[in-house]
């Protein structure tokens, strides 16, 4: 059978500038998944409240991650992520694309297509299902397959969050980490992007995903329970999100006197803004500006040979009958 293997992720601004980044917020923000708002109140929002302003500042936020040689972050580890499988998987061709920016998804489906694939699989490179990410992720699949005369057969792997595979190799990267520290954390973080309390409480399932990743993971690290909190990061407007915060809790650590912290960030399976940035950066200001002293950022997943081999066992699995 001619089967095919697509990743998705969500996408990066094609440099770290603010006319970038305002095309990339523009079009992120747009998606009616991401903001669950009156449309037109919101289009009013967005473009003479948030646009005018924000991309100046997110394209400095980019510009101190940005790698002088392969750029983006996000697009470097989902580029070796496709890579590393495509060896894993010498007989399937694999594509990735972005939901948001480039390379676009719908490039990534035409381009398989174009090489006969007949049967595709699809990976979106969320762990935990949200309206806001893997919800999002399909809207934008079909949308590029309503332009093609040949639609492939379809299978979209589901939401692994508690998959053996993937926990063993958030579990790997975690014990290879802290193997190199030089020192002991006192308390260690998990955490994940947030999402607002008001979509769990419309039947977003992500709370609940999260709680069981966690749930699952915690036994496989050996923490004490008094040892790890796990929390929620990236809020976005004034409304209420997922609790606790990121970042309001290492301020309470800080000042009940931990001084050495450990973060991993399991939802993410590619470093990013939101890790390298947010966490390495401005969490770990923030600790150190309420009393704490060591804050270490956990790589992603990245291109980690668990997770290779993690993304092959969820790809082979959900293409039973596909390939042999």
């Amino acid at each position: 059978m001619n089967t095919g293997v697509l990743l998705i992720q969500l996408g990066t601004p094609d440099a770290p500038t603010t006319p970038a980044l305002r095309r990339y917020l523009r079009q992120f923000l747009g998606d009616p998944r991401v903001i669950e708002a009156p449309r037109l109140t919101w289009w009013f929002v967005l473009n003479f409240f948030i646009l005018p302003f924000r991309p100046r500042q997110s394209a400095a936020k980019y510009q101190r991650i940005w790698d002088p040689i392969t750029g983006s972050p996000l697009l470097h580890w989902t580029r070796r992520q496709t890579e590393e499988l495509q060896k894993a998987l010498p007989n399937l061709p694999v594509a990735f694309g972005m939901q948001v920016g480039n390379p676009p998804l719908a490039s990534a489906v035409r381009s398989l297509i174009e090489r006969g694939v007949e049967y595709l699989l699809v990976l979106p490179m969320y762990p935990q299902y949200s309206a806001t990410t893997t919800a999002s992720a399909t809207d934008v699949l079909f949308h590029a397959l309503m332009h093609e005369r040949r639609v492939p057969a379809l299978r979209i792997v589901p939401p692994y969050y508690e998959h053996p595979a993937y926990l063993d190799a958030i579990a790997a990267v975690i014990r290879d980490d802290l193997a190199r520290l030089p020192w002991q954390p006192e308390h260690y973080l998990l955490s994940f992007h947030g999402i607002p309390i008001r979509y769990a409480k419309s039947g977003d399932p992500y709370a609940t995903h999260v709680k069981r990743t966690t749930a699952a993971l915690i036994p496989r690290l050996g923490w004490p329970r008094a040892k790890w909190t796990q929390t929620f990061q990236s809020l976005f407007g004034r409304e209420e999100w997922l609790k606790p915060y990121t970042e309001r809790t290492l301020v309470q650590l800080a000042k009940r006197g931990v001084k050495r912290v450990f973060i991993a960030t399991p939802g993410f399976t590619s470093d990013c803004l939101e890790t390298l940035d947010e966490i390495g950066r401005e969490a770990r200001e923030a600790f150190q500006h309420a009393g704490g002293e060591q804050l270490h950022l956990c790589p992603c997943l990245n291109d980690h040979p668990v997770w290779i081999e993690a993304m092959k066992t969820l790809v082979v699995e959900e293409a039973r009958g596909w390939i042999s």
